[in-house]
């Protein structure tokens, strides 16, 4: 009997392991009417095959007033492509249209809006300096974080 206890508390030991691990592959965030991610840092592996980006809007005002998305990219194009997103307009969810400095993003969504989206793990290298923000004009300035990316 004590060694049943022994192999089934090692066997959800190991799968806590592995769900550790996935989540590794994941990008989870929420974004408020206050202009605010829950997040300021969060890391993702470079070896996942696919990493997927979920944002949650935890407010109730709408896209067009608080619209929030998650672009991702170096962060020394973060300035640069927060500018660029003001000229690309709701009709591209201020987003660069092929804009090869976007590594990653989002649609944009308003308030009680969630939404996931997918790219491939090879994009990031392990050790580069990436960030995370919300695209939406002058949301940049507080709804950004850092990227780690791990191998």
């Amino acid at each position: 009997m004590n060694a049943t206890r022994t192999l089934a508390a090692l066997a959800l030991f190991g799968m806590a392991g592995m769900a550790h691990a996935a989540g590794n592959c994941t990008i989870s965030l929420k974004g408020d009417d206050a202009m605010k991610f829950d997040q300021k840092e969060i890391t993702v592996s470079a070896g996942c095959p696919t990493i997927t980006v979920e944002l949650t809007h935890t407010g109730k005002l709408p896209v067009t007033a608080m619209g929030h998305n998650v672009v991702i990219s170096k962060t020394p194009d973060m300035a640069g492509v927060a500018r660029d997103a003001m000229k690309a307009g709701t009709a591209n969810a201020y987003v660069p249209p092929g804009d090869a400095r976007v590594i990653a993003h989002t649609d944009l969504i308003g308030g009680g809006a969630k939404t996931k989206m997918t790219f491939p793990g090879k994009k990031l290298t392990a050790g580069e300096d990436y960030s995370f923000f919300c695209s939406f004009p002058g949301h940049s300035t507080l709804m950004k974080g850092k990227l780690v990316v791990t191998k």
